[in-house]
């Protein structure tokens, strides 16, 4: 069955046979969001449900910082990073944007379709760079500031870690 012909707000059928009732669903994530959450989960009659969110991470997390001696390091997302090249110097004015979540990594909305973003590219605050998709459920990752993309750390439908780095925004002046 495709998921795409049936209406959100109706309630889905499950395998076991249950009813999955999206207005309750989206009353959860709004708890979750509300009290500022993480996770949620509920087993009832054999039919479990789970949801999670990622709570923003500060910023200082989310950019890197030069140290003494010119080595980077940031607070997550260095494992899956690409080695820096020797001689190539880190610009500390670079913004990352890291993936809030584990998942793949898609640059554009559909196998066909042009990339979100190119290096190169000039981006607005809150413009779509990419997707991660979650548990079958398509995240938008936005732009964080107004800039030029300078890297794409990932490739398109590979697997990411939550705080593994996607871009290198230079942002603008």
């Amino acid at each position: 069955m495709n998921d795409k012909n049936k209406r959100p707000d109706e309630p889905q059928v499950t395998t076991e046979g249950g009813k999955i009732d999206f207005d309750e669903i989206r009353r959860v994530i709004a708890l979750l969001e509300e009290k500022n959450l993480s996770v949620f989960e509920l087993e009832v009659e054999g039919f479990k449900v789970k949801i999670s969110r990622n709570v923003p991470a500060p910023a200082a997390a989310q950019s890197q910082a030069v140290q003494p001696g010119g080595l980077a390091s940031a607070s997550t997302g260095d494992a899956a990073a690409p080695p820096q090249a020797p001689g190539r110097e880190v610009d500390a004015s670079l913004q990352f944007v890291a993936s809030p979540m584990v998942g793949t990594f898609y640059r554009a909305p559909d196998p066909t379709a042009a990339p979100f973003v190119d290096v190169g590219d000039t981006v607005k605050k809150g413009q779509t760079l990419c997707i991660v998709e979650a548990m079958k459920l398509m995240n938008e990752i936005e732009s964080d500031a107004d800039g030029t993309v300078v890297e794409v750390f990932v490739e398109n439908a590979k697997p990411v870690e939550f705080g593994q780095k996607l871009f290198a925004i230079k942002p603008a002046s």
